[in-house]
């Protein structure tokens, strides 16, 4: 029996391959850490391309040395990071995506584009759900 290993489309109406909404479902832990704040940032930086990580905590700002660290540990150990640490004096690690990595960058910033396009409208909708409330 051939297993197909394409993702399928989302609609409104597919059920959920995984029970995310379930305590212990694994894919709530990927999901957490595709969709983390500083998660998401790494993995569209590095859509553009391969970082080191000096660069890397340039490119997105803010964020402190340790949580880019453990970030990236988190995706290298899901499998959407690869680390490449060069035997060079001084030494060089270059950060980036594997193919499971890639495809989940695409969608993450998907989401992120969409995001920004909205900024107007969710301003919207807090202005007058402040004006509302201050009644």
């Amino acid at each position: 029996m051939e297993v197909s290993t394409e993702t399928p489309a989302a609609t409104p109406t597919a059920p959920l391959l995984a029970d995310v909404d379930g305590t212990l479902c694994p894919s709530r832990l990927v999901l957490e850490h595709v969709t983390s704040r500083w998660g998401v940032l790494v993995l569209i930086a590095l859509l553009e391309r391969s970082y080191r990580f000096s660069e890397l905590r340039r490119r997105i700002g803010g964020v402190s040395e340790k949580m880019l660290t453990q970030t990236l540990q988190t995706l290298e150990r899901d499998g959407f990071v690869h680390r490449d640490a060069k035997p060079v004096i001084p030494p060089r690690v270059d950060y980036t995506l594997t193919p499971l990595g890639d495809e989940a960058a695409l969608r993450v910033r998907e989401l992120a584009l969409w995001t920004e396009s909205r900024v107007p409208a969710v301003e919207a909708a807090r202005t007058r759900y402040d004006e509302a409330r201050d009644q």
